[in-house]
């Protein structure tokens, strides 16, 4: 059984339709995210999952419990709805402001909501939430005396001390530096993977997705356009808006011939299938950095247009013959100047076509 699901949930705020027809689930101990541009819906539907906003359809199941239930509309053999209250649900949530009690030590935070514990509990839950989150001995400190991360770290030791059966966490790492948002999403990821706890995060940053994530999906205007592994999002996106969100690419124009290949500016490209794409027509292409490499024995011949430094690599912006322009990295101690020549060689694992000009949001 799920831990969560979803079930076709709109939820709307006013008179506008905020989440449209959402499903997705997660089994326990999974951790999920959801990413895309700010106002795409992402924070509206944690609060759903919450219980701060009820749906207005569909229903949110929390393992074999309705939370959440629109209801059926109005006449003989109407429904009514059902919403559970956010304070029994057994749901815990970390906030992007950390949302710490100034005035309470780290001890104190984190045993905040174990009501009904013992003194004895409360310790013992406090010294092994401390530990969890590398922090052992900070229980007396303040959160002033605590860095940003630190006091993200206590954060979520404060929701996981009553051991919740779902977390929500709300762009928890946004005020904090790239680097230290990536190798905390990964420490977060062991804590819950340790405590056995199934969460969902909202974010705008793939690295932090990519990093904490068991399934991912991309929400636009409200609804989620594919639910899956960040792998999947990556490599096999089924809308062009997940392509152009997750990862650097480019489209590349091309046409489906007789002989079941693509004929693109980089060649004709194989594939196992095109999905409902048919001999003759026209389709845009996903070409992703990693499935092109510089190598002077590669058969297409193309001009370094530009270059962006990424530490390890470079990310070269490389013209074809025709105007065409594709991306590709290479390691950055072997460096390729604006404007020189290089050759390419096609490094696809699999094709990702989408109709020519397709637009539909």
């Amino acid at each position: 059984m799920s831990l969560l699901e979803l079930d076709r949930i709109n939820v709307e705020l006013g008179e506008q339709l905020i989440v449209d027809g959402v499903t997705l689930s997660l089994e326990p101990g999974e951790i999920g995210c959801l990413l895309g541009p700010s106002g795409c819906g992402k924070t509206t539907l944690l609060r759903a999952i919450a219980g701060f906003e009820r749906v207005n359809e569909g229903t949110i199941c929390l393992g074999d419990q309705l939370v959440s239930d629109a209801g059926s509309g109005k006449g003989r053999g109407a429904k009514s709805g059902v919403h559970i209250d956010p304070e029994h649900r057994g749901v815990g949530m970390v906030f992007q402001d950390f949302a710490l009690f100034p005035h309470l030590t780290v001890a104190d935070n984190i045993s905040f909501g174990l009501r009904g514990a013992s003194a004895a509990q409360k310790k013992s839950r406090v010294a092994e939430l401390l530990e969890h989150v590398g922090l052992e001995g900070y229980g007396p400190r303040y959160p002033h005396q605590l860095s940003g991360g630190q006091q993200q770290r206590i954060a979520l030791a404060r929701a996981l001390a009553p051991r919740p059966r779902l977390l929500l966490l709300d762009e928890p790492f946004s005020s904090l530096d790239a680097e230290l948002r990536e190798s905390l999403a990964m420490e977060v990821r062991e804590v819950l993977k340790r405590e056995n706890i199934t969460a969902l995060l909202v974010t705008h940053d793939q690295q932090e997705a990519f990093a904490m994530a068991d399934k991912a999906g991309m929400m636009y205007r409200g609804r989620l356009l594919q639910w899956d592994t960040p792998y999947g999002l990556y490599h096999r996106p089924v809308h062009h808006l997940v392509a152009d969100f997750i990862g650097h690419g480019v489209l590349l124009r091309g046409h489906i011939n007789q002989d079941g290949c693509v004929e693109t500016p980089l060649g004709c490209l194989h594939g196992e299938h095109f999905g409902d794409a048919g001999v003759g027509e026209v389709v845009d292409v996903l070409i992703r950095p990693d499935d092109i490499v510089i190598d002077e024995q590669g058969e297409r011949e193309a001009s370094i247009v530009a270059r962006g430094f990424r530490g390890s690599h470079f990310l070269y912006t490389a013209e074809l013959a025709g105007g065409a322009q594709v991306l590709c990295m290479a390691p950055s101690h072997n460096q390729h100047a604006v404007g020189s020549q290089i050759r390419l060689k096609m490094n696809l694992d699999h094709l990702v076509l989408f109709h020519a000009g397709y637009c539909e949001t």
